[in-house]
């Protein structure tokens, strides 16, 4: 059961009652924006909540049991503090939401009322949906290892204990030509072998996508001998000539890969001997 602040029941008990909703989002990053329904700005708790024109939320639903309450908030990206662009890169992606209900003329007297996190983002033009899910989706998740032929531990990680800042498996290097949005052809990767950052990942770390991270789906060289870098998804904003990029070196988490390419047999964290379904379909033959 809620516990509802003294002063804010009060106020309820009053009958005629001055209530807004307030959203205050954390992103992993830790930056925080605050929205409210309310015509005018409010304060509390370190955070500013903007009055955010056209920014409203659907009914929570609350339900027993361990299923996930979800609500979805509808607005349009008319904020300084909410750029259409950091939406559509996924800095909001899993970021924390907690939902306050407050007396407008004295903001003190508040509730918190829902924390959970952001799921799927869609957008459309200057308008966007956030789906916000309750804390049980996290339930819903895998816990735990997982018998497995491929290593369940991402490269660089305490598990895996690759060190990523090595000059073997880091590099920087400045784009050349920009062949497509997702697609460059780089100034000198001479020093690393084709398909060396296949899997990994390019960091922008400067330019209009600065701090932007995307997978590499691929890395080989043209027939002109230059490295070209092609990446899973568009960067949000153009890339131009000359932008600089991190790449980090790729891991297909298979033994063979973990053993050649790192080094790292020892920190394997997959199952390459196990027994597959063949095995455990396989019918005793008698030999005479």
């Amino acid at each position: 059961m809620k516990a509802i602040p003294a002063a804010l029941q009060a106020h309820l008990d009053g009958g005629a009652t001055t209530l807004c909703w307030c959203w205050r989002i954390i992103r992993r990053d830790g930056t925080r924006t605050g929205f409210t329904d309310h015509d005018r700005d409010l304060a509390f708790d370190g955070t500013t909540f903007e009055a955010a024109s056209g920014f409203t939320a659907t009914e929570i639903t609350e339900s027993l049991g361990l299923s996930v309450d979800n609500l979805d908030i509808e607005g349009a990206v008319s904020s300084d503090a909410l750029d259409g662009d950091d939406l559509a890169a996924g800095l909001y992606d899993d970021a924390k939401i907690e939902i306050y209900r407050v007396n407008w003329q004295a903001p003190d007297q508040r509730a918190l009322m829902r924390v959970g996190s952001i799921g799927e983002v869609k957008q459309s033009g200057h308008a966007f949906t956030a789906e916000v899910r309750g804390l049980a989706h996290y339930l819903q998740q895998p816990q735990g290892r997982i018998f497995q032929f491929a290593c369940d531990a991402d490269l660089g990680d305490t598990r895996c204990g690759v060190d990523l800042s090595s000059a073997a498996f880091c590099g920087e290097d400045l784009v050349a030509c920009v062949i497509s949005r997702r697609r460059y052809a780089m100034a000198d990767l001479s020093a690393f072998a084709a398909g060396w950052f296949t899997g990994g990942t390019a960091q922008f770390m400067d330019g209009a996508n600065a701090g932007t991270a995307i997978e590499i789906k691929s890395h080989e060289f043209d027939a002109d001998g230059a490295a070209v870098v092609e990446l899973w998804t568009d960067p949000v904003r153009d890339v131009a000539q000359g932008a600089r990029l991190k790449l980090t070196a790729g891991c297909d988490k298979h033994f063979p890969t973990c053993r050649a390419k790192f080094a790292n047999a020892a920190n394997y964290r997959g199952f390459p001997f196990m027994p597959g379904n063949d095995a455990i379909a396989r019918i005793a033959s008698r030999r005479g």
